[in-house]
């Protein structure tokens, strides 16, 4: 089936007056801020917007022919995409500006955005989602128990410094994974002024917060305007709180391979739906809220802080440096946990073998939907006999 890349070369013709920018088109520009563009674009509030054609090309030229990889997690279809992009009538001319990258270990925060001029009058912001680095992990687990991290308040902070550098225009916001967060939190926590502003908020597979959002009058202001997209199986998206009014959409992959969005099924200009969340992604739903709710917030911060200080033993920075040699990294992952004291030890030991049940009883809770699902169609088969 069809996907981001296939809609690319279909559609990428296309003016914004032809085709209106539609939910396809907020994935695409939301995969974007993965690109790093430090240099390339500039700061919020200082010089001149880069064409996009122009900033994907002084991207690559910079990598000055080294090949070039997004790390473990995070799919490198985003520079087939970049590149299409770059080709396309409809995206190579829009305007870049605005981009912000903060990683810091001391503060455990990753983040990074980026503005796109889709025309005189709107602007998207697109949120990154999480990267390579073992530090962005970290603040994610960070999310289960602390109720803000700072990646939502430098996006929050982001939404209001690119409203009144670019002003009179309308906003969209949107990202993957994290970035679907971080762009309903700065919807949330910006200013009524520039609320007041946002015509949409794309949270695409993104979890949801450590406290709901929903009796906030602040949420409510925005709440008709937030747009949740989910694949029928979807993992992330159910972590944490989060509301049940979601668009479900199909993807080509199985279980929690569906968070990536290159996976999922495009049909002209929108995403093919899903019925509901299938067996298998309310069976990951239950036993994801089942091992979250069997650790308290102090447990959920000293397997969060174990679990990393044990990582980061290796010296590795990211994924992909604990990916390149195993072999190293596993002996002095092993010694780091032995020098935890007892009760760290303990916690890390337990909340593993929680994980690793949890991670059971959504497999196994895949096998028997799909199984289900099976039988329904054979059923359905017989019956048109």
């Amino acid at each position: 089936m069809a996907n981001i890349l296939d809609y690319l070369d279909w559609r990428g013709d296309l003016t914004w007056e032809e085709s209106p920018f539609n939910e396809v088109d907020n994935l695409i520009l939301a995969e974007l801020s993965f690109l790093e563009l430090t240099g390339i674009v500039p700061e919020v509030g200082e010089g001149r917007p880069v064409p996009l054609g122009q900033a994907v090309e002084a991207f690559f030229a910079r990598q000055e022919g080294r090949a070039v990889s997004m790390g473990v997690l995070v799919p490198d279809a985003i520079l087939t995409m970049a590149r299409k992009m770059a080709a396309a009538p409809r995206f190579r001319d829009l305007r870049l500006s605005a981009f912000r990258s903060v990683l810091d270990q001391e503060a455990e925060v990753q983040f990074a955005a980026l503005t796109i001029a889709l025309d005189r009058e709107r602007r998207y912001l697109s949120f990154r989602g999480t990267d390579d680095t073992l530090v962005g992990w970290k603040e994610d687990f960070n999310m289960t128990f602390l109720p803000t991290v700072p990646s939502q308040r430098l996006a929050a902070d982001y939404v209001q410094a690119v409203a009144e550098a670019q002003k009179k225009t309308r906003l969209l916001l949107g990202g993957h994974s994290k970035g679907g967060n971080l762009a309903v939190y700065g919807a949330v926590h910006c200013p009524p002024a520039v609320q007041r502003r946002i015509d949409a908020v794309y949270s695409n597979d993104g979890p949801g917060f450590k406290e709901p959002l929903g009796d906030q009058p602040a949420y409510q202001a925005v709440r008709e305007r937030i747009r949740s997209i989910v694949p029928e199986s979807s993992v992330v998206g159910m972590l944490l709180e989060h509301g049940d009014d979601y668009t479900v959409v199909k993807s080509s992959r199985q279980g929690v391979s569906q968070h990536d969005g290159f996976s999922w099924e495009v049909l002209g200009t929108a995403f093919v739906r899903g019925e509901a969340l299938s067996g298998e992604g309310r069976a990951n739903e239950r036993a994801i809220r089942s091992f979250l709710d069997s650790l308290d917030d102090g447990q959920r911060r000293r397997f969060v802080d174990a679990m990393f200080e044990v990582l980061g033993s290796t010296n590795a920075q990211t994924l992909s440096d604990l990916d390149a040699d195993w072999g190293k990294a596993l002996p002095q992952m092993f010694r780091s946990f032995c020098e935890l004291d007892r009760e760290s030890r303990r916690m890390l030991t337990d909340a593993v073998r929680t994980l690793l049940k949890t991670s059971t009883e959504i497999w196994m809770g895949g096998l028997e939907a799909r199984g289900q699902e099976l039988r329904r169609k054979l059923g359905g088969a017989g019956e048109g006999e």
